[in-house]
């Protein structure tokens, strides 16, 4: 046999294991098989690619991988919208947060008045975070290490979560 076909029936012998390691990749037996298609068709026309004393299944695998994330970035960047509106801090927002209803502003209120009952120590780098602020500016404002700026938000957020556990 010659080395073309010895590298065609080595290919062929790879199927199994690239349809499993495709189905692990993707989730989908469609998709699988087309990545297991597409890897198929990279490696025979890379074949001059290939030294002879590699490993050729992991060779066949790392193909396999990387046309999985090239295709998994296409799909995202195709996917990704773009919103160029001037009030564009509404989009992340429920439509309850947007709304002025009594309730709403009423609920907001008493979440206030609660982070204002919080020691000062707690409450200073929370509103900050609130407001947007960044940790790291946070700790710079307040020269506080970063740490402590991380641990007081998160023990401020918990103890909010446990007070308004039942509230709706």
């Amino acid at each position: 046999m010659n080395a073309k076909q010895t590298f065609r029936s080595a290919v062929l012998n790879m199927q199994s294991n690239l349809l499993s390691f495709a189905l692990k990749l993707t989730l989908n037996r469609e998709e699988a098989r087309d990545l297991v298609q597409e890897t198929n068709l990279k490696a025979l026309n890379n074949e001059d690619k290939f030294v002879d004393n590699a490993n050729f299944k992991g060779w066949m695998l790392t193909i396999m991988r990387n046309i999985f994330i090239n295709n998994y970035r296409k799909d995202t960047r195709e996917n990704t919208i773009v919103d160029t509106t001037e009030d564009s801090y509404h989009i992340n927002m429920s439509q309850e947060a947007v709304s002025d209803t009594p309730e709403s502003c009423y609920a907001m209120s008493e979440i206030s008045s609660l982070i204002e009952g919080f020691p000062k120590d707690y409450r200073e780098p929370f509103t900050m975070h609130l407001a947007g602020y960044k940790y790291e500016e946070i700790a710079d404002g307040l020269t506080m290490p970063l740490g402590t700026v991380k641990s007081r938000i998160f023990i401020t957020r918990k103890r909010l979560r446990e007070i308004l556990k039942d509230y709706r």
